[in-house]
């Protein structure tokens, strides 16, 4: 058992990484763990989010399609690192890839694109900096993407549910590095009970939401959460990671801010994963939830 508990987790997309699990990271991070973020991607296909960014005086003010594009790819892996440092993560890998674009776009089919990337090349990659970094803990994309099946995010789950075990094989790339076996994985979820109350908390403090009907038909995954968090007082975490991602979040969007920090640590001061895979023992019971990714490692640490 390595002394020093270490956490990895992989994303597709720069600001993927504020989205998804920034509180849970921030909480681990100041508790003093080795956090440390994969980034798949530099997302050069993403899109001006903020059009903010195009009135006067701002630095996509008069520009056309081509000249956006360039300017965005070559501010988004600043603002990455800007988000990153508020979550307060140790390291930040990129595993190189081009971005692959949304389905069934031309970007797709591009020869450097995560997409169309070799699997047991990427796994590789990913499977380096696991033996590198030596987590006990990597967290995942799911394996049902029903609501969001971006090509990136697909990939990230194949290629990390590999990873988990190969990287502790020696037969499998050794010129990556000494064997390193996690002991959990997990995966992100959105909660179809944090929709709900978010939901109504906005319709009752702003008299609207932005969760319209396609929200609610996306397959409810809520039966399948073991392990809930309580990350209230990291939701800054969140909040500031999304504001430096300033291409691709503007701030005036309920979907994003519609609820401040405070309201939102009342409404639903929790972070919802799924333990998909676990070499150590359990003691968690029949309907209770885990509140710790590290669940049976402490107890295996300290003995």
């Amino acid at each position: 058992m390595d002394e020093r508990l270490s956490i990895l987790t992989v994303h597709a997309h720069p600001d993927d990484e504020a989205s998804k699990g920034a509180p849970t990271l921030a909480k681990y991070s100041r508790e003093g763990v080795h956090t440390v973020l994969i980034c798949c991607t530099a997302g050069e296909e993403g899109d001006l989010n903020n059009l903010s960014l195009k009135e006067p005086g701002q630095p996509f003010h008069g520009l056309d399609e081509q000249a956006t594009k360039q300017l965005l790819a070559s501010m988004r892996p600043f603002e990455l690192a800007a988000a990153a440092k508020v979550i307060g993560f140790s390291e930040v890998e990129m595993l190189g890839y081009r971005d692959s674009g949304m389905p069934e776009s031309p970007a797709n089919s591009n020869p450097e694109s995560f997409h169309m990337a070799d699997i047991d090349e990427a796994v590789g990659r990913l499977v380096r900096f696991i033996r590198v970094h030596r987590p006990q803990v990597v967290i995942t994309y799911g394996d049902d993407q029903r609501g969001y099946p971006h090509p990136d995010h697909l990939k990230v789950h194949d290629i990390s549910v590999l990873a988990f075990d190969r990287a502790g094989d020696d037969d499998w790339y050794p010129e990556a590095g000494t064997a390193w076996q996690p002991l959990k994985l997990y995966y992100s979820v959105w909660s179809r009970t944090r929709l709900t109350l978010v939901h109504e908390a906005l319709l009752r403090l702003r008299g609207s939401s932005p969760y319209d009907e396609k929200w609610f038909d996306r397959p409810n995954l809520d039966d399948r959460i073991t392990t809930r968090l309580h990350i209230g007082d990291y939701l800054w975490a969140r909040s500031g990671a999304l504001r430096a991602h300033k291409t691709q979040v503007d701030e005036t969007e309920p979907f994003w801010f519609g609820l401040s920090d405070d309201e939102l640590a009342t409404v639903y001061p929790y972070e919802d994963w799924m333990l998909a895979r676990s070499l150590v023992p359990s003691n968690r019971r029949a309907g209770e939830f885990e509140d710790d990714l590290f669940a049976g490692i402490r107890t295996a640490a300290n003995q």
